[in-house]
Order: structure tokens, then sequence, then C-alpha cells
């Protein structure tokens, strides 16, 4: 799943500095806002609620800090109003790079994403220029608990899944996007540790990047891009160097 796992972007923030981690938070906390407004605060009825509390949970954010998250967006004095916009560009060496963000100043989460893409030797496109080359799939993480692969594979495919990967930590399970809240609950039912469930975009294929400077370079874009508080999501077609993978 290299090049596009955000779950894995969250996960070597997970083991990064504090400040990284306060982004992280930020950026759960954010989307749970705008998801208690649209189907309100009770995660029982709120599927996709129940799946970011169980992330922010996957990534240390307290209890109490998700609790108070949801209480304000509940509120009256929450003024706040965040919209998702999503934008398409090439990175160094013609990567395609699509960029979702949630944000209350669309003017100047734009002019930061600019920014970015003409310093680190990309170009900021128009709607649909890349998403083109990408599809949408959804993705569940499982805690790998000393799961049995059978077991695994015989419950998700009864549950509708389409594809499952595993390895000593977690199993990457592949639904219709549309399915990925009802399988991730499906799961918990049967006691299953869901880490993450959401609609990823997967691309189609992958660019690599042989240049020692078009590879400072993105990676320098993406970490300015997954730094900035507006933008929840980034997705690229880059087939990370194992290295580069490990180090950032």
């Amino acid at each position: 799943m290299s090049g596009h796992s955000k779950w894995n972007n969250i996960k070597r923030k997970k083991e990064a500095a504090d400040g990284a981690k306060a982004k992280v938070f930020t950026k759960i906390g954010r989307e749970m806002a705008v998801c208690v407004k649209e189907g309100g605060g009770d995660p029982n009825n709120n599927a996709k609620l129940r799946d970011l509390i169980a992330k922010a949970k996957a990534n240390n954010v307290p209890n109490d800090n998700i609790d108070r998250i949801i209480k304000k967006a509940m509120g009256d004095s929450d003024k706040t109003n965040y919209e998702a916009n999503v934008y398409e560009g090439y990175g160094p060496g013609g990567v395609a790079v699509i960029v979702e963000t949630l944000t209350d100043n669309k003017n100047r989460t734009a002019g930061d994403i600019r920014h970015y893409f003409d310093k680190f030797g990309g170009n900021l496109g128009t709607t649909g220029c890349v998403s083109f080359m990408f599809s949408e799939k959804g993705i569940i993480i499982l805690e790998n608990t000393g799961l049995d692969e059978d077991k695994v594979m015989e419950d998700i495919f009864d549950l509708g899944a389409s594809d499952f990967s595993m390895n000593e930590e977690e199993v990457e399970i592949e639904t219709e996007p549309n399915d990925v809240s009802k399988i991730a609950e499906a799961l918990r039912e049967k006691g299953y540790s869901v880490i993450s469930a959401e609609a990823e975009k997967i691309p189609s294929n992958y660019t690599t990047l042989t240049d020692e400077e078009a590879v400072r370079k993105m990676n320098m874009l993406l970490e300015h891009l997954e730094d900035n508080d507006d933008i929840q999501n980034v997705y690229h077609n880059w087939e990370m160097p194992e290295s580069d993978e490990e180090d950032e």
C-alpha cells in the first residue's frame, strides 16, 4: 500500500515529537467536529463518529479531549464552520498529489498550498487533473492481537470485504467506500480491535523518482502539507523508497 496510506502517515507521526502528535490531535478533532455537526454527537447513531473515535484512541487522544470536542461541536457556542475542499497538482518529477482540506479560511489555505507546490518544484493544477489516476476504496485497519489468518479471512469476506493483507502488527482490509463503516462495526461486534476505518484514494499506478534533488523536494512538499493544520489528507502516487518511509 506504499505511497498513499493515510494510516501510515499518521502512524509515522505517532512516533514523532510531541509537536507532531499535537497536529494529529488537531486534525482528528477538526474532522470529529464536522462529523458531529452533520450527524449528531451520539456514536451509537453516527457510524462515522464511531470510526473517528476509534482513530483518535489509536493515536492516544485522551478520552477527556474526545468528549470535549464532541460537546463543543454539539453546543450553540461553537460558531466555527469548516469547509471541505480538494486540491490537485503535480509534485517534482510529475508525482500526482491530491490534498483534502477542512478550513475556516479557504483563501489562506489555498494560498499556503500553492506556495508549497511552487516552493518545492511542483505545480497546483485544476480540479480533475490527477484524480482520474486514483480510485476510492474503504480501508480498515485492525490491530493484530495474535489473530488467526484463516479466521480473519473467513470473517472479512463473509462481511463483504474485497481484499486484505496482514503483518505482525496490523491487518489492512479493502472494502467498497460506502461499506467501510458498516463492515468496521460488524468487525467490532465480532471482537476485533478496529484502529482506523475510512475511505481513501488509491493510485492506479506509481511514479518513481531517481533524482536526489527531486526526492528531497518531494519529501519537503509532503512534510509541509502534512504539517498544515488545515490539511486533513494527502494522497500521492510516489513509490517511496523503504528508507524514506522509515526516516519520515
